[in-house]
C-alpha cells in the first residue's frame, strides 16, 4: 500500500475525517491543510488504519 493511501481505513474513521476537513475549511483553513489536520485528528483519536483484534485466550 503506497504511502497517503487511505484504504486502510474503516469508513467509520473516512467519515470522521470528511467532517472534520469540512469545519476546518468552513473556518478558512486551506484544503489541503485541512485535510492533513482531520487524518492526523483521526489517527491520533483510533491509533490509525483498520486494526484486527487479537483473540481473547480462556483462562484455565
Amino acid at each position: 500500500m503506497p504511502r497517503g493511501s487511505k484504504e486502510a481505513y474503516t469508513d467509520k474513521q473516512k467519515r470522521q475525517a470528511k467532517h472534520i476537513e469540512e469545519s476546518y475549511e468552513e473556518r478558512g483553513a486551506p484544503k489541503e491543510r485541512a485535510q492533513k489536520i482531520a487524518w492526523a485528528t483521526v489517527n491520533k483519536e483510533t491509533g490509525g488504519g483498520k486494526k484486527t483484534r487479537a483473540a481473547k485466550s480462556k483462562s484455565r
